[in-house]
């Protein structure tokens, strides 16, 4: 039986975005001799979106490797400490400015008035509260009762995305074809949209995995019962360690690539080495760079 969505009084996150770095770590970024887990490349090097993603992945890679004996071999003597790198999806392998954010953001307001009953004003402050309580909207939905399917739910908000406003990336392609390490997406987005916006990028054969909500909740299509099953998202851990499992992976050998902080942190707990992802506009910087200790590593191939 459908709850009825009538007014509710709702209790204030269970926990606080993290919106800026600590005291301790901004000394350590603004020292020179900062060591090289703490190196943060915050002026913008890189015109445009194109040039400077393709450039975040090798800097990337360049910046975590130890160069070989001799000097003048390239990069292609150099020793990666990565044999897997996971990518998110939104926001990082395209900019914020195809506007898809934004529109996903209406759409759940759209769904909160239309199939909940709720006010314009009240969607709109609703969708904020639990996705920093909850992780997403449709979690914080189910975890308060709500008899909503996962299928429902996502056909609603991603079938009416402007995908036009995603162009093919052949520069983005071409470095990620370069790219010898396994290459996986991991997002919290369902399939049919997670492979629709690949897809639009010309890149989804690139990729050896699309780990998306469905990997991670298998079991919310059998479930009759929306507290029967929690709905799990990035940054849960339980959602990271099915994630890892399914991908088979080693986290100390793995980078992970993201664009939310709370994910990021997420991922560093669960012994990634991590690269977060700052976009501005058509453009992206590398932000703080947090690396494991590695052991011995093979060359890139």
């Amino acid at each position: 039986m459908r709850l009825s969505c009538g007014p509710r009084v709702y209790s204030a996150s269970k926990f606080e975005t993290v919106t800026q770095r600590s005291s301790h770590h901004q000394q350590c970024l603004s020292n020179p001799r900062a060591p090289r887990h703490l190196l943060s490349i915050n002026s913008p090097p890189f015109p445009v979106f194109k040039a400077r993603f393709l450039l975040f992945i090798s800097h990337t890679i360049l910046l975590l490797s130890s160069s070989s004996s001799s000097p003048t071999m390239g990069i292609n003597s150099l020793v990666s400490p990565f044999d897997a790198i996971i990518f998110d999806l939104d926001d990082t392998l395209y900019p914020s400015t195809t506007g898809i954010d934004r529109c996903v953001k209406r759409n759940i307001e759209l769904f909160l008035i239309e199939k909940c009953g709720f006010s314009e004003s009240k969607a709109a402050h609703l969708r904020v509260e639990l996705f920093k309580t909850y992780g997403s909207t449709l979690a914080g939905l189910r975890a308060l009762g709500y008899d909503i399917t996962a299928e429902e739910y996502h056909s609603f908000v991603h079938g009416r995305l402007p995908y036009d406003s995603i162009k093919p990336d052949v520069q983005l392609r071409n470095l990620l074809c370069t790219i010898k390490q396994r290459k996986i997406v991991f997002t919290n987005s369902d399939r049919i949209h997670a492979m629709r916006a690949l897809d639009r990028l010309g890149i989804s054969d690139c990729f050896e995995q699309v780990i998306c909500f469905e990997t991670i909740n298998p079991n919310l299509p059998n479930s009759t019962r929306p507290d029967e099953f929690p709905v799990l998202l990035k940054p849960s851990l339980d959602a990271f360690r099915i994630a890892l499992d399914a991908a088979n992976v080693e986290p100390r050998r793995t980078l992970f690539l993201d664009d939310s902080v709370r994910n990021i942190a997420a991922g560093r707990e669960m012994g990634l080495q991590t690269v977060l992802a700052l976009l501005f506009g058509y453009g992206m910087r590398l932000g703080v760079v947090h690396s494991q200790p590695t052991q011995p590593s093979k060359k890139l191939k």
